[in-house]
Order: structure tokens, then C-alpha cells, then sequence
């Protein structure tokens, strides 16, 4: 039987959470809707211009919402990687679990404006990360999941690791 072996730097690591943040079942509806919409724009000039419509609105509708729909967020290799972002654990503090109503408050009144955002409102759950770099103006990050639990414990894992 063959161990297994830490992964080469030609393969990457595995993440120990992986979240895509995708739009809910009821935007897809509205996409059909937008694309209806513009057949019936078109539906005067003609059969042809009516599919047109159709297609290239529901296109655009489509590429919109798979757009917005495609934040990840990520632990990987001991760092959180999140939209555009990529933080090393170690730059981090404690992870907070944030239910509906707490995260609710941590997107409006208690926000910081400095604060790094992965914010989908359709995800009502969220986990709130200080930083803790000092050379990093950043307070906290903010991220929308709607496995928070999974994401603070893969969180802790990996900073359980880099400490080692």
C-alpha cells in the first residue's frame, strides 16, 4: 500500500474550504424574464428579430448574474483567499460566526468602511475576521457563507498548522 505524499509544487494543495457564492434560483427566473422582455421588444420587426432578442438579452442576463455569482471564497495553502483577495492565516485573528441578524448589522450600522467585503445579500449567514497585521489598514474581513461553521473550523485549522 502506497502512503500518500505531501502534494509538489506542481500540485497545489487541496483546499480545506471551498465556497462558491452563487445567485439563488430565482435570479435564473428573472433571466428568463429579461430575455422574454426583449423578444417582446423586438416581436414588431419579426420572427427573427423576436429569437434575437430573446437570445442576446438573456445572454447578457445570464453573463450578469453568473458574474456576480462566481465570488469564491477559499481556504487554501494557509491563506484565505476570497474574491481578489489572498490573506496568509497569519495576518489574521480570530474568526467570528455571524447569524443572519448579526451579519445584518455588520453589513449596515457597524460597518467599516476600510473593511474587505465579500458581500452577497442573497447569503443571509456570514464570518467576520479580524486583521491583525499591522502593516495592513484593513480592520476585518467580512464574508458572506452560507456554510460559516465549515469556514471558521477549515479558519482554525489552518492557522493550527501555520503555528506548528
Amino acid at each position: 500500500m502506497q502512503q500518500p505524499s505531501a502534494p509538489s509544487p506542481a500540485q497545489p494543495a487541496a483546499p480545506s474550504f471551498d465556497e462558491r457564492l452563487t445567485a439563488p434560483r430565482s435570479w435564473w427566473v428573472i433571466v428568463g424574464l429579461f430575455g422574454l422582455s426583449g423578444a417582446l421588444i423586438m416581436f414588431p420587426l419579426g420572427p427573427v428579430a423576436t429569437l434575437a432578442g430573446l437570445i442576446v438579452v438573456a445572454a447578457l442576463a445570464a453573463a450578469a448574474v453568473s458574474s456576480y455569482g462566481s465570488a469564491r471564497v477559499r481556504v487554501v495553502a494557509g491563506s484565505l483567499v476570497a474574491g481578489d483577495a489572498r490573506i496568509p492565516v497569519s495576518a489574521l485573528g480570530a474568526p467570528e460566526v455571524l447569524d443572519a441578524e448579526e451579519a445584518r448589522a455588520w453589513r449596515t450600522h457597524k460597518a467599516d468602511p476600510r473593511a474587505f467585503m465579500v458581500m452577497r445579500s442573497y447569503v443571509p449567514q456570514a464570518v467576520r475576521v479580524e486583521v491583525t497585521d499591522p502593516a495592513d489598514p484593513t480592520p476585518y474581513v467580512y464574508l458572506s457563507s452560507r456554510n460559516p461553521e465549515g469556514l471558521v473550523a477549515a479558519l482554525e485549522k489552518a492557522r493550527a498548522e501555520a503555528t506548528a
